[in-house]
C-alpha cells in the first residue's frame, strides 16, 4: 500500500513538475514581441458574404489584382459590422487566395476609433481546424498509450515551445546557431526521455547514445557543407530575414545547425527503441552476463538502422518532390541534379543524418549494456559471497 501511494505521489510531482515547465515555456517572453506587425489594427475572424472579381486580371495560370469582398465580422471590436475588404493578389500560386461566398477569413481591420479605415482579407481561417485536429491527435494518443500518450503529448508540447520560445529567438538575436543547438538538442532530449523513462540508467543511456549520434551529425554537415559550398540561403524564405534587417545572420550555420534539429527526432526514437529492448532483455534474463546483453543491443541495432535512414531519406525526399518532377519534366540531367545547390542541401540532410543514426545504434546498445547490467552483475556477485 505503502509502494503504491508513493508511486501515485512520483507521478503527481512528475505531471507537477511537466507542467510547471510548459508554463514557463509558454510564459517566456522571447523578446521580439514588439516586432508584431499591425499592433494598432484589429485582428479578427470574418464570414465572406459576396465577392467582386471585377479588377483580376488573368493570365494563363497568374491571376494579379484584387478581390473585393462584403464581410460580416465574427468576433472582435467590430463584431456583427460589414465592411468591404481587400483581397490583394500577386501573382504566387502558392501566396494567393481566391475567396468565395461564405469562406471564413483571417482579416487585419485598421481604424479611426469606431470607424473602419480599411480591411485586409490575410487567408483563410484555418485555427479552429488545427486546434480540432491536435485535440484529436492528443485524444487518440492518451486513449491508446494511457500515461506513455500523455508523456508523449506532453513531449510534444515542450518540443514546441522549446523551438519557438528558445531556439528560434536566440537565432534571430544572433547566438551561434551550432552551439546553440546543440545545446538546445541536448536540453529537449534530457526533457523528453526524462518523460519516458524517469530519472534512471535507461535515461542515461538513451540520452548519451542519442547525444553521440547527434554531435556526430553536427559534425558531418559542417564538413559537408564547407566542402559542398552550401549556402545557407537554401532554405526556404531564408533570405527574406536579411532583407527584414537581419543581415548579421550566418544563414549557413543555422541550415548546419538544422540539419542536427531535423535528425534529432528520429535519433532519439532510435536510442530509446534499443534501450528498451536492452532493458527488457535485462529484466527477463537477470542472470545475463553484459557481453551478452550488448551483443543482444546490436542485434536490434542493425534491424532498425535498415528502416531509420529509410525513414530519413523518404522524410526528407518528401519536401524536394516537386523540384525532382521539374528536373525530370524539363530533361535535367542527373549529373546536373546531384550538381544542384538545392538536392546538395538535401543530401546532406539526409547522409549526415542517417550517419547520426548509424552512429547512435552500436554506441546506445554499448552503453545500454553496460549501464543496464551492472546492477545485475553487483547482486550476482553478492550473492556469490
Amino acid at each position: 500500500m505503502n509502494k503504491i501511494f508513493e508511486l501515485s505521489r512520483q507521478k503527481l510531482f512528475f505531471l507537477a513538475g511537466t507542467i510547471a515547465i510548459i508554463t514557463v515555456l509558454a510564459l517566456l517572453p522571447t523578446g521580439f514581441e514588439g516586432a508584431l506587425q499591425f499592433k494598432d489594427a484589429v485582428k479578427c475572424r470574418a464570414k465572406v458574404l459576396s465577392v467582386d472579381n471585377t479588377s483580376i486580371i488573368d493570365t494563363g495560370l497568374i491571376r494579379t489584382g484584387q478581390q473585393v469582398c462584403s464581410v460580416e465580422f465574427l468576433d472582435g471590436k467590430f463584431k456583427g459590422q460589414t465592411a468591404d475588404g481587400w483581397n490583394m493578389l500577386g501573382g504566387s500560386l502558392a501566396q494567393d487566395k481566391l475567396f468565395k461566398t461564405s469562406d471564413t477569413v483571417q482579416c487585419i481591420v485598421h481604424h479611426d476609433g469606431e470607424e473602419i479605415i480599411s480591411v485586409n482579407l490575410i487567408d483563410y481561417y484555418r485555427l479552429h481546424g488545427e486546434l480540432f485536429l491536435a485535440l484529436a491527435f492528443a485524444i487518440f494518443l492518451i486513449t491508446f498509450a494511457r500515461g506513455v500518450g500523455l508523456r508523449s503529448v506532453l513531449s510534444f508540447i515542450i518540443t514546441v515551445l522549446a523551438l519557438w520560445k528558445i531556439v528560434v529567438p536566440l537565432f534571430l538575436k544572433g547566438f551561434n546557431p551550432i552551439v546553440t543547438g546543440l545545446i538546445a538538442i541536448a536540453i529537449m532530449t534530457f526533457i523528453i526521455l526524462f518523460l519516458v523513462y524517469g530519472l534512471n540508467r535507461k535515461l542515461a543511456a538513451s540520452f548519451c547514445g542519442a547525444m553521440s549520434g547527434i554531435v556526430f551529425a553536427m559534425m558531418l554537415s559542417i564538413i559537408c557543407s564547407k566542402a559542398f559550398h552550401i549556402h545557407g540561403a537554401v532554405m526556404s524564405n531564408s533570405e527574406a530575414l536579411l532583407y527584414s534587417g537581419f543581415q548579421y545572420l550566418n544563414l549557413t550555420q543555422i541550415f548546419m545547425a538544422s540539419v542536427c534539429i531535423g535528425a534529432s527526432g528520429s535519433v532519439m526514437d532510435l536510442s530509446v527503441d534499443i534501450t528498451s529492448a536492452v532493458g527488457e532483455v535485462v529484466r527477463n534474463c537477470p542472470g545475463i552476463s553484459r557481453k551478452e546483453v550488448i551483443k543482444s543491443g546490436m542485434t536490434v541495432a542493425r534491424a532498425a538502422m535498415g528502416t531509420m535512414t529509410t525513414t530519413l531519406l523518404l522524410a526528407y525526399s518528401g519536401t524536394c518532390i516537386a523540384l525532382l518532377m521539374t528536373f525530370m519534366a524539363q530533361g535535367t540531367p542527373v549529373y546536373n541534379i546531384l550538381n544542384n545547390n538545392i538536392v546538395a542541401a538535401e543530401i546532406i540532410n539526409t547522409i549526415a543524418g542517417s550517419f547520426g543514426l548509424a552512429m547512435t545504434a552500436p554506441l546506445t546498445a554499448l552503453i545500454a549494456g553496460t549501464l543496464l547490467t551492472r546492477k545485475n552483475n553487483e547482486i550476482s556477485k553478492g550473492t556469490e559471497h
